[in-house]
């Protein structure tokens, strides 16, 4: 079983009714960098910690319809199965997820706020699901901006503000080595191009 869907079309106006609560099912991280304006934000660190974040907080939400959404629709199925299992009938939610609701919606009547985190090289895209200006550390996999990168904490491919205290002086070095490969290669193949283009 999982909730009900709204199509991205009808989101908006579902969402603005007074008994509905909308609900972000995503990663702290994830909600970090872009959500529904007026949404809760649970600030669960993985998903397998909504269960546990449902089970202290539902009481507040017993008389309320529940909308949730996430990235692409699936987490929210089994975010709706969860609270269906567990006795609470009025769940919904967004079909396609934030997805589709980038693709579908113009900017001008969106509801969204900031850029929605992807897992493919693309970190995050904008309105019309195009490319966003997120990039990612390579020692924590999270999202950076250009701001972040400012940080004393950031350094490429070893750590950012994330995750700087979380890996070990030894664990960092081979961060470093690992982004001293990267940049030969990426040199190494520079230099390829150019020359072929110079033998043209």
């Amino acid at each position: 079983l999982v909730g009900h869907y709204v199509n991205a079309t009808d989101w908006n106006n579902f969402t603005e009714q007074n008994d509905v609560v909308v609900i972000d099912t995503r990663n702290d991280y994830e909600v970090a960098i872009g959500t529904f304006d007026g949404s809760v934000n649970p600030g669960i660190q993985t998903f397998r910690d909504f269960p546990t974040w449902w089970d202290k907080n539902s009481d507040q939400y017993k008389d309320k319809k529940i909308a949730m959404f996430c990235t692409g629709g699936i987490r929210c199925e089994k975010s709706t199965n969860y609270l269906i299992q567990n006795h609470h009938a009025n769940v919904f939610h967004l079909k396609g997820g934030i997805l589709k609701y980038l693709e579908e919606i113009p900017i001008q009547e969106s509801k969204w706020k900031g850029e929605c985190f992807v897992f493919d090289q693309r970190v995050s895209v904008k309105h019309g699901v195009e490319e966003g200006s997120y990039n990612l550390c390579f020692a924590c996999r999270r999202p950076i901006s250009d701001i972040d990168k400012i940080s004393a904490q950031y350094e490429e491919g070893v750590s950012c503000h994330n995750c700087f205290d979380q890996h070990s002086m030894r664990r960092k070095d081979g961060f470093r080595e690992r982004q001293r490969q990267i940049n030969r290669k990426a040199l190494q193949k520079k230099t390829v191009i150019e020359l072929v283009g110079l033998a043209k």
